[in-house]
């Protein structure tokens, strides 16, 4: 049977995608202790594909942002899944880094990040609450719009 959180993401409509494999060398998570490290997650849709690429405020819009971090986001549950098993083990979503394919003066990369901020309280209720910080970029790997990484802590 699911768990507590699996059960909300089915609610969600959200199916967890298998993890995607790293592609240079390093590993897509870490644990040590009760912190789990999740390696940047790009905003891969459910068929394998970027949900959105180019440059927030160069013709990627606000909207568009979010959904591309709202599947960076199921992307890191997805890799939790992977080093944990049970998503239920999770007790709080401590931070999430996001990096913005930005156009020079984009400024609006934190609302951007709400995207992945509102899934993680959606899915994991207060324990999801998380600290967070945003950078913009001039780049990012195949043009993806947005990548997010996470720290959790592990029962």
């Amino acid at each position: 049977m699911a768990g507590t959180v699996e059960q909300k993401l089915a609610s969600l409509g959200i199916t967890l995608p298998t993890p995607a494999a790293p592609v240079a060398n390093y590993v897509p998570f870490v644990r040590t202790g009760n912190q789990l490290v999740v390696s940047g997650q790009l905003c891969f849709g459910p068929d394998g594909k970027l949900v959105v690429t180019g440059q927030l405020g160069g013709g990627v819009s606000l909207e568009d942002g979010q959904k591309a971090a709202r599947a960076c986001a199921i992307n890191l549950i997805a890799q939790v899944k992977a080093a944990v098993g049970d998503l239920d083990k999770v007790v709080r979503v401590v931070r999430l880094g996001g990096f913005i394919n930005s156009a020079p003066g984009y400024g609006d990369g934190p609302k951007v990040m709400n995207g992945a901020s509102d899934l993680m309280v959606e899915v994991f209720g207060d324990k999801g609450r998380h600290a967070r910080s945003t950078v913009g970029v001039a780049a990012l790997p195949a043009q993806a719009a947005v990548e997010v990484e996470g720290l959790f802590e592990i029962a």
